[in-house]
């Protein structure tokens, strides 16, 4: 249990900055969510998939202004996802700039024994706050998770301890939160990393670049492969992209992965679903005898 709130640089995450009178209207047209809902209050994710449905890169929208707004993922993402929207801008009013060296990207974590904040925080998941040029973005509220996004000039939150790299990294595979990184950028369908699971899906708006498949998936057909929480039974480090057998013959991929303090490693994988009992991994002599671990969400049928 974390005794005090601690802060965690996310250094690994960049800005794409989207700007201009006709960003609410190209971004519907290519994001997963439902920006025209999104406000200068909410953050949401975004998922942006190419015609196939498979996703590209996955985003954390908050925006500055009614006009203006920040795209978070990976840094190493950031310039493919310029130039692959870029194609899609024709005549549209919009701007879109690697931002990523003007900003500050720090996760603020607390435990139920942290105590008072350091700063006035949202109290819902998805909310946004601002306290002078910092952004406050609610990710959880148990365990608290926040995204603090500020200028590099902006101070940081005082009263905090410096927590481990890996901690922020941990919740979210703990959470069941996906993310998407070059390996495994256009790897998977968007239900197959759970994102209708997530928020990061509209179903209700109009079409977007990839709609038509996600759509069919939703409506017509049951999706036999989903993201999955595992642990290897020995010490082991998994990458992103790496590929592997499950203990019962079930071929997986992983999405996300972070070493535990006994050497085991804890991982997101995208695998067939076992019948009975989803996300369990059978005990066969073959393959990686990975336990599975509890979603905080349940997987359908």
């Amino acid at each position: 249990m974390q005794a005090s709130w601690i802060t965690v640089p996310q250094n690994q995450l960049g800005v794409l900055r989207a700007s201009g009178p006709d960003l609410v209207r190209f971004l519907q047209g290519q994001l997963s969510s439902d920006v025209a809902a999104l406000g200068s209050a909410r953050t949401q994710l975004a998922g942006f998939h190419n015609p196939q449905g498979r996703v590209i890169a996955l985003l954390r929208l908050v925006p500055l202004a009614g006009d203006d707004l920040l795209a978070l993922l990976p840094r190493e993402l950031v310039a493919p996802l310029i130039t692959r929207l870029g194609k899609y801008v024709l005549r549209a009013k919009v701007k879109l700039a690697d931002d990523s060296a003007a900003w500050r990207i720090t996760a603020l974590l607390g435990g139920a024994a942290a105590g008072a904040a350091p700063l006035a925080l949202p109290a819902n998941p998805g909310e946004l706050a601002r306290s002078g040029e910092q952004l406050i973005a609610c990710v959880s509220v148990a365990p608290a998770r926040y995204l603090l996004v500020a200028p590099h000039a902006a101070p940081a939150p005082a009263g905090c301890a410096a927590g481990e790299p890996a901690a922020w990294q941990r919740l979210a595979i703990a959470a069941g939160e996906a993310q998407v990184y070059g390996a495994t950028s256009e790897e998977f369908v968007a239900q197959m990393l759970n994102l209708d699971l997530l928020g990061a899906i509209a179903f209700d708006k109009g079409c977007y670049t990839g709609q038509e498949v996600i759509a069919r998936a939703h409506y017509r057909g049951r999706i036999k492969r989903r993201l999955q929480r595992f642990v290897s039974p020995g010490s082991a480090m998994l990458e992103p992209g790496a590929v592997g057998t499950l203990a019962d013959g079930r071929s997986f991929k992983v999405v996300d992965a972070v070493a535990r303090a006994d050497g085991r490693c804890e991982f997101l994988a995208v695998a067939t679903l076992a019948a009975g009992a989803a996300g369990a991994a059978g005990s066969g002599p073959a393959g990686l005898a990975a336990e599975p671990l509890p979603l905080p969400y349940a997987l359908p049928d």
